[in-house]
Parts: C-alpha cells; sequence; structure tokens
C-alpha cells in the first residue's frame, strides 16, 4: 500500500511540475525577424500547398536558403537585398529541375541543398555579423 501511495504521490507531484512548465510556455504572436523586417513572402502557391506536397515546398525554401548564402559569400556583402532577394531565382530552379520529380528525388535535392547552404553558411555569417544582418 505504501509503494502505491508513493507512485500515486510522486505521479502528482510530477504532472504538476509538467503543467506548471508548460504554462510558462507562452507562444508569441511576433514573426517579425530581428534583420530585414521587409523580407520577400513566399509565391502564393508555396503558402498553399497541401500537406502531402510539403516536402516540394521544403525544397524550394532550401534552394531559396542556399541561393541566399552563395550570393552573400560571392559579393562578400550581406545587404538585405542580397540575403533576402524575391524568391523568382529559387522558383526557376525548383520549376526547370524538380516539379516533375519523383518524392525521393525532391528529398534528396532537399537534403543536398541543405548541405551546400549550410556549407556556405560558415563564410556567411562572419560577412553578415559585420553588417548587422544576422
Amino acid at each position: 500500500m505504501k509503494r502505491t501511495t508513493s507512485l500515486v504521490c510522486l505521479f502528482l507531484l510530477l504532472t504538476g511540475t509538467i503543467a506548471s512548465a508548460e504554462r510558462d510556455l507562452v507562444p508569441t504572436l511576433n514573426n517579425q525577424p530581428d534583420v530585414c523586417p521587409d523580407l520577400p513572402p513566399e509565391p502564393e502557391w508555396m503558402r498553399n500547398t497541401e500537406a502531402r506536397d510539403a516536402h516540394k515546398r521544403l525544397l524550394v525554401q532550401q534552394i531559396y536558403r542556399f541561393q541566399s548564402m552563395e550570393r552573400i559569400v560571392d559579393a562578400q556583402s550581406c545587404t538585405c537585398v542580397t540575403r533576402y532577394p524575391s524568391w523568382e531565382a529559387a522558383e526557376a530552379v525548383y520549376f526547370d529541375r524538380y516539379s516533375a520529380a519523383d518524392y525521393w528525388s525532391v528529398v534528396e535535392a532537399t537534403s543536398d541543398y541543405r548541405r551546400q547552404a549550410n556549407d556556405l553558411r560558415k563564410q556567411a555569417m562572419p560577412i553578415c555579423e559585420a553588417a548587422g544582418n544576422w
């Protein structure tokens, strides 16, 4: 009986602690970025992508990210226009190369663009930090 009572007390204690921790997590409704507040919005078709096609949206986002890092490194500049241009170039790559691709090809391409962007990020980050845009 003591063991059961101890387990119940422990459960109640942990439940109260978890509930308290959850109450402390307050989501923010402000999605305004710290740098370059006038970011171009994602294209309408991307915002309206169905859940089953989310992998396509993710690919375009990674192409955009890669292109952004590449532009920063090439220009040795991190202005807002360099870092966050329109989505047209990323869309063009997607529609030219991947719009008819199967799921696994898109997933593989997404991984490749993410890896390339992460590699360039190491060079782009100091440039952007110096410009106050990181």
